[in-house]
């Protein structure tokens, strides 16, 4: 299961590590259909990196501080600073997401 973030305890999660950041919001189809997908890639990284989630309408600043535009995005920080990007879901998503986490741990 993925964590839920917030303006508390966002940059703490981010510092140190990989962390996948999920930008979601309730009514967003796309986010509802990716969802069970971020958990199978949660559940596959294992320790080598957490997969957490942010609600953009309960965390709007963090949203802003990060140029979310559209959602599903996801924002991968390595060490807290932004290293992979990419809006919208795709079916393939477990796989793309494992490949550019792997290369981050590089």
């Amino acid at each position: 299961m993925t964590i839920e973030l917030n303006k508390d305890n966002f940059s703490e999660n981010i510092k140190e590590g990989l962390t996948l950041v999920d930008f979601w919001a309730e009514w967003c189809g796309p986010c509802k259909a990716a969802a069970p997908y971020v958990d199978k890639l949660s559940e596959g990284v294992g320790d080598s990196a957490k997969v957490v989630k942010v609600n953009i309408d309960e965390n709007p600043s963090i949203a802003a501080d990060y140029g979310v535009m559209s959602i599903p995005t996801f924002i991968l920080f390595k060490d807290g600073e932004p290293v992979e990007r990419s809006s919208g879901f795709t079916p393939n998503f477990v796989n793309e997401w494992t490949d550019k986490i792997n290369s981050a741990l590089l």
